[in-house]
Parts: C-alpha cells; structure tokens; sequence
C-alpha cells in the first residue's frame, strides 16, 4: 500500500544517513588515531630515547626560587621571564642541590608567549609566589643521573599512560561508529529475514485455504 511504501522509504533513508555517520565517526576516528598517535608515540620514542629520566623517583625539597635577569626566547616571536627552582634531591641514600624543572622545558615556569611585559612579570610572580610557600616541603621528581646530573623534573611530559589516554577519544569514535553500521546492518537483516518469513506464512496460509 501507499503508507507501507512511504514507511519503507522513510526508514530506508534514515538507515542510510545512519549508515553514513557511522561511517563519518570511523573516518573521523582513523584520521585521529594517524595525527594524535603518531604525534604522541613519535614524541614518546623521543624522550624515551634522548632524555628518559628512567632513574626513578625521589624525593626533593624546595630550596629556593627565582626569577632570572636575562629573559628566554619564546619560538622567536618574543622573550619571556624564566623561573629558576633549586631543590635537595634524595636519591639512593644520597643528597645533592639540583635545578628543578616542572617537565622537560629548560625552566621550571615559562608564560605564554605575549608582547605584554607587565603581564608576563605578573604571571611568573605569581607561580614564584606560590613555589615559596612550599618551601622545605617534599614532593616526588624524577632524576636521571647519566644523562641529567643536577637536574630534576617534576611532572614527565609522555608517558605510556598519557599516550594511551590520548588514544582512547579514537577507539571510542572509532568503537561508537563500527557499532552504528553494525546495528544499522543488523537491523536491515532481521528487517528482510521477518519479510521473508511473513511472505512464506502468507503463502502457507493461502495454501491452506485453497485446500
């Protein structure tokens, strides 16, 4: 009839732009899964590579923070103020004075790259401000004594963990369009398999009929 047909092809055409989101969300997921995986892991590799700071952790307290008179370059646009932090690093029974850094930048606090002098001067006072309220406290670094002596970070930037993190927005784009195409398919199947059967009943009951 003409319901039924105009019900079929609305249902068609919703099945169909389902069937091309989900195919959307797939696409979409392979082109994150390229950029940010190979982003991540190529940076990974780096750091494990050049500067892992697979020492392991110890124990530093703060000495000291200050912000140093020459400013740093800022990607060549502009020069910023560097923070210096100076730490007691407790590693393997022994103690040593080290230059904390917050990861792998060359200062512990660099702000955003800005023409604004005033601000920048601000925003590093303000985190030297803060680190000096922690003084003589411990906190947890990472020391790499071979190939970082008298260095310490705070936080490492890539990690396997935060590799993985990365990657888990694309799996599940990735899961969540695979499974709109899969229950789409689904749906198309068991859709044709109950019209089958209905027409094999239908004949089956004419049949009977006539007999």
């Amino acid at each position: 009839s003409c319901g039924a047909r105009t019900q079929v092809l609305v249902s068609s055409v919703g099945e169909d732009r389902a069937i091309l989101l989900g195919f959307a969300m797939i696409a979409f997921s392979a082109l994150m899964f390229f950029v940010v995986g190979l982003t991540a892991s190529l940076n990974l590799l780096c750091r494990l590579s050049s500067s892992g700071w697979d020492d392991g952790k110890a124990s530093c307290v703060l000495q000291k923070s200050e912000i140093l008179e020459e400013w740093v370059d800022c990607r060549g646009v502009s020069t910023v103020p560097c923070l210096k932090a100076t730490v007691t690093v407790y590693f393997n029974g022994s103690s040593e004075e080290a230059v904390l850094h917050f990861d792998d930048e060359s200062c512990f606090y660099m702000p955003k790259c800005q023409m604004d002098r005033k601000a920048l001067q601000e925003q590093v006072q303000k985190v030297s401000n803060s680190l000096d309220s922690r003084l003589r406290r411990n906190t947890t670094c990472f020391t790499d004594q071979t190939r970082h002596p008298n260095h310490v970070i705070l936080d490492r930037k890539y990690t396997l963990k935060r590799v993985l993190s990365a990657l888990l927005w694309p799996c599940l784009l990735l899961g969540g369009g695979a499974l709109l195409v899969g229950l789409v398919k689904l749906t198309q199947y068991l859709a044709r398999l109950s019209a089958e059967v209905s027409q094999r009943l239908s004949r089956s009951v004419t049949l009977v009929e006539f007999l």
